[in-house]
């Protein structure tokens, strides 16, 4: 097991959400915060000791998504089992670019079932109280699970190697994509357009005032890229796209009346 490997992987993944994470929370909530104040999508916003704890979480996390992947591969008597492939003309360029969407998907089903079960009374306190204790999320809540959660979350990885080939590219990518998503998720702006949640293509889609209702109230939305299984499964709130249209149409002498 090569260990200087692992540290540099694990601080590559901390430089990935430090950038990602870190620019994106001083765009919104440093340098343009009194610009664009208004379009937040829960007006107040929230205090140091919840930044501090978003970070501290997240960073742990961070930990802990890298160690599954990389003991998996780095580990001779375990890598065997995985349809890990390290020549990238081993499969088609076709196969390449389709694995892809199929990690997304796959991401998708693994993150709704996984969340919806941690919401079980039983499981909520152990597992992800710590992760909604930012009711009023930011960027740096990317990644603030409980440990526990934390493992469960990266079983994805787990589940990715050992049912379809991927390589390093793909990893890193996926990494890298899920990471971003889940940061504009916890943006606490809308990034998409006026009347996204209601088109044939965007009503399919997660957005940042989707999972950011799910903070607030803490039932329902439970997808991450999509709300396939939130309308299949009858888990999508029904305000949603009120919610969605009102913070879209809101305008700066609206918001300062309130």
């Amino acid at each position: 097991m090569d260990w200087s490997k692992i540290i540099s992987i694990l601080l590559e993944n901390a430089r990935n959400y430090s950038v990602i994470a870190g620019i994106t929370f001083l765009i919104f909530y440093i340098f343009l915060k009194k610009k664009i104040a208004f379009k937040k999508i829960q007006l107040k916003f929230p205090e140091l000791k919840d930044y501090q704890r978003e970070v501290f979480f997240s960073i742990l996390s961070i930990m802990i998504f890298t160690l599954p992947p990389v003991i998996m591969l780095l580990n001779d008597n375990i890598r065997p089992y995985t349809l890990y492939y390290s020549n990238i003309h081993e499969h088609s360029i076709t196969y390449f670019c389709i694995a892809f969407i199929l990690m997304i998907v796959i991401h998708d089903t693994y993150f709704y079932w996984m969340h919806r079960l941690m919401h079980d009374k039983r499981l909520f306190k152990l597992f992800h109280l710590v992760h909604h204790k930012s009711t009023n999320p930011t960027p740096l809540a990317a990644y603030a699970f409980h440990p526990l959660e934390a493992i469960v979350e990266s079983g994805i990885f787990v589940l990715l190697l050992l049912i379809m080939p991927l390589n390093d590219y793909h990893l890193v990518v996926f990494f890298i994509c899920s990471l971003a998503y889940n940061v504009y998720g916890h943006l606490g702006f809308e990034l998409y357009p006026k009347g996204f949640s209601r088109n044939w293509f965007g009503k399919w889609i997660n957005t940042s005032v989707n999972h950011n209702l799910h903070h607030q109230y803490f039932k329902g939305n439970y997808g991450l890229y999509f709300t396939f299984w939130d309308r299949t499964m009858g888990t999508l709130r029904s305000d949603y796209d009120e919610h969605f249209d009102e913070v879209k149409n809101r305008d700066k002498l609206t918001s300062d009346s309130n």
